[in-house]
């Protein structure tokens, strides 16, 4: 298999620790979206969205957006709920972190670490993006104060969305001491067999 991603990338993040976990071999490919790389002809001409991450297979056939990887990496493994139930609940989360969670704690980091993106960091945004995180946050925490994990109480593909952007939530600004359940929930992320760092 071959991984189109950027290192510093959390949707990237995402498949790349899946993939350790589940011991899958594959080739990353670095196509660095800060200057440009997804917009270049081949690259668009693979996944029209000019968007990383993309997984490659090894019969060519191609998925795009990390959650999507996600899914297809953990069917058949413990990442993947069997349950009827517990199966919507990892999708209700990866819904929640693509719609609720991503747009604001992975894009404020963004606006504030990436010198092409500062442009973009008008008082405004900067100000619904920490008032979006932080009430996506509280949801977390809510949860994980009566919950292990997100998707019944196995770790799943659901706490790897979340954990790609939330882990790194503070070089945002965000303050995960303020959330107490949630910061206990990512050292139990981080104690999961076969644990790898972003970068």
């Amino acid at each position: 298999m071959i991984l189109y991603d950027m290192v510093d990338s959390g949707n990237c993040y995402k498949p790349r620790l899946l993939m350790a976990k589940l011991g899958i071999p594959f080739t990353r490919v670095e196509v660095n979206s800060h200057t440009g790389e997804t917009r270049r002809p081949d690259y668009v001409a693979k996944n029209p969205n000019a968007m990383v991450p993309m997984l490659e297979l090894d019969d060519g056939r191609r998925i795009a957006e990390s959650n999507a990887i996600l899914l297809y990496l953990a069917e058949g493994t413990r990442f993947l709920p069997g349950g009827r139930y517990e199966r919507a609940l990892a999708y209700q989360w990866l819904f929640f972190e693509q719609y609720s969670h991503e747009p604001y704690i992975a894009v404020r980091k963004a606006l504030l670490t990436f010198t092409e993106r500062a442009k973009d960091a008008t008082p405004e945004r900067l100000a619904v993006t920490l008032e979006r995180g932080n009430k996506a946050l509280g949801v977390m925490n809510r949860h994980l104060e009566q919950n292990e994990f997100f998707a019944g109480n196995a770790y799943s593909v659901a706490d790897i969305a979340l954990y790609a952007y939330t882990h790194t939530a503070e070089m945002g600004g965000f303050q995960l001491d303020a959330f107490p359940a949630v910061a206990a929930w990512l050292k139990r992320v981080e104690a999961d067999k076969g644990h790898v760092p972003i970068g």
